[in-house]
């Protein structure tokens, strides 16, 4: 890491939390993620070379989560007016590209071009972009936003893809158990808890799709919170801090190698998914992470390591990047059961 940014995170803790220890380097916190652009699951029903064209009316907007949807009442390629099902991204990642949540209404006349279903007979599209009667465009790409580096790796960050694929499937080749290989074998997106509105700890937490907000209360933690999560994070830098209920966050204590945050993570629940997708986690689930920041300020590298012997016969490696966002408030919205399975009615394909 260059001096002058070195300088500038230490002299910005210094400011902030005067008298405390070498424990500025919490100018090397770095906390986890999810990449806004992606989705929770991997819209396999989509063909993305099948790109249509179709107009119709509005007959619902919803924007909550898990993703936003938008149902049309239009004609099919065969001329019957169906009511078509067009999901997208969740709230915020919306907003990043200019959408809100009275973008559109009941009733509106919309031209929307996206990829079609891999089965004909389902009115199910993705969205490239939507053009309304009065000439309004919404499309799909975000919009160009200044974003800050971060000198003190406060602010929000998101799930940066370099050198990784989306994780919509379990790992291959980690060192399952009898247990989990079962699990793994029988695995299917419509498991995904968060159809049930349920959001698992991490490090599961951490690769999910929505941004995270990494604040400083005091000098003593560091609060990571959870867009779209009620639950925050807190890591306590006194490692002797009593542990709470267990939890599917679980109890972290965190400490400083030069530049580098080390966090424990102890006191789990047995928690879906709370490993990775397709992967559970127990009540001995053990979690020890290693964050360091770039050079310029925009991103983080995570590296994480998982033991639990429910479900891993040895301890498992993931490396994960998060890049800087401009930063902004936190989005807040519930999501809903009836939403939330939206995506299994229209989407879901039956592929393993």
């Amino acid at each position: 890491m260059s001096d002058s940014l070195m300088g500038r995170m230490k002299r910005n803790f210094e400011t902030r939390y005067p008298g405390s220890p070498a424990n500025w380097g919490v100018c090397s916190l770095i906390l986890l993620l999810a990449n806004s652009a992606s989705a929770h699951h991997s819209h396999s029903s989509l063909d993305r070379n099948n790109i249509q064209t179709h107009r119709g009316t509005v007959t619902k907007y919803d924007w909550r989560m898990p993703h936003v949807f938008i149902k049309v009442m239009a004609p099919n390629n065969s001329g019957d007016v169906v009511e078509y099902s067009i999901e997208v991204l969740h709230p915020p990642a919306m907003m990043q590209r200019g959408w809100r949540k009275d973008s559109l209404k009941p009733g509106d006349q919309i031209t929307w071009e996206g990829a079609a279903d891999k089965n004909p007979d389902r009115a199910y599209s993705g969205l490239n972009w939507l053009e309304k009667s009065d000439g309004t465009r919404l499309e799909m790409d975000k919009k160009s936003v200044a974003v800050e580096p971060s000198t003190d790796f406060t602010g929000l960050w998101v799930r940066d893809l370099r050198g990784d694929k989306p994780h919509y499937r379990p790992p291959e080749n980690w060192p399952y158990t009898n247990v989990a290989q079962k699990i793994v074998d029988n695995f299917h997106e419509s498991q995904n808890p968060q159809v049930s509105c349920q959001n698992p700890g991490p490090p599961k937490a951490t690769l999910l799709p929505y941004p995270m907000m990494i604040s400083r209360p005091n000098n003593q933690t560091i609060v990571l919170n959870y867009e779209l999560r009620d639950t925050p994070r807190v890591i306590y830098l006194d490692r002797d801090h009593p542990a709470g209920e267990p939890s599917e966050i679980g109890h972290s204590v965190g400490w400083f190698e030069g530049d580098t945050l080390v966090v424990e993570t102890t006191n789990f629940v047995a928690d879906k998914w709370g490993i990775h997708t397709g992967v559970d986690s127990s009540d001995q689930k053990h979690l020890m992470e290693r964050f360091s920041l770039s050079e310029d300020g925009f991103a983080l590298q995570i590296q994480m390591v998982v033991t639990d012997p429910v479900y891993l016969s040895e301890p498992v490696a993931i490396d994960y990047y998060m890049s800087k966002l401009a930063d902004r408030q936190l989005v807040n919205i519930d999501c809903t059961l009836e939403n939330a399975r939206l995506y299994l009615e229209a989407g879901l394909t039956t592929d393993r």
